[in-house]
């Protein structure tokens, strides 16, 4: 099977609480080939800022991506996911939910809000930078993303 590649940069928005979680999604993203910008908050209040571009936000860039975690402070990342979902202005942006909760009830719920795909934080480093590869795989070289330059 031939994949081709996303040629173009695209920004990414990490929603994520834990610093030490983000730090190693960062890291094993940015060790990729692909051009991509990548943008941090750490709660769901700077997220719905971010895109919508308030505040010191202003300049943000839309993000092609959004990867998400559910338990955050500020705005929890249900609320987010549902906002983002019903803003006809963002709602087109893919949204993939990385989490340590497996479940159902969360599982389901969020698919009902419309979020792209689930996935469950491994507990163990060397899952958890596989599972990231695997994000980037699939999301940054596989799957084609709107661009909204």
């Amino acid at each position: 099977m031939n994949i081709m590649t996303n040629t173009q940069a695209i920004d990414i928005l990490l929603v994520e609480d834990s610093s030490s979680d983000a730090e190693l999604i960062l890291e094993a993203l940015c060790d990729s080939k692909l051009s991509s910008h990548f943008h941090w908050v750490d709660d769901g209040a700077k997220a719905i800022a971010f895109l919508r571009k308030q505040g010191k936000y202003q300049e943000a860039p839309r993000p092609a991506l959004i990867v998400l975690d559910l338990n955050l402070p500020k705005k929890d990342g249900r609320q987010v996911l549902q906002e983002i979902k019903e803003d006809p202005k963002i709602s087109t942006i893919p949204i993939i939910i990385l989490t340590t909760s497996d479940s159902q009830q969360d599982i389901i719920n969020t698919y009902r809000l419309k979020a792209n795909c689930y996935i469950c934080k491994p507990i163990d480093l060397e899952s958890f930078m596989s599972m990231v590869k695997l994000i980037e795989e699939f999301w940054l070289n596989l799957v084609r993303l709107p661009s909204y330059q």
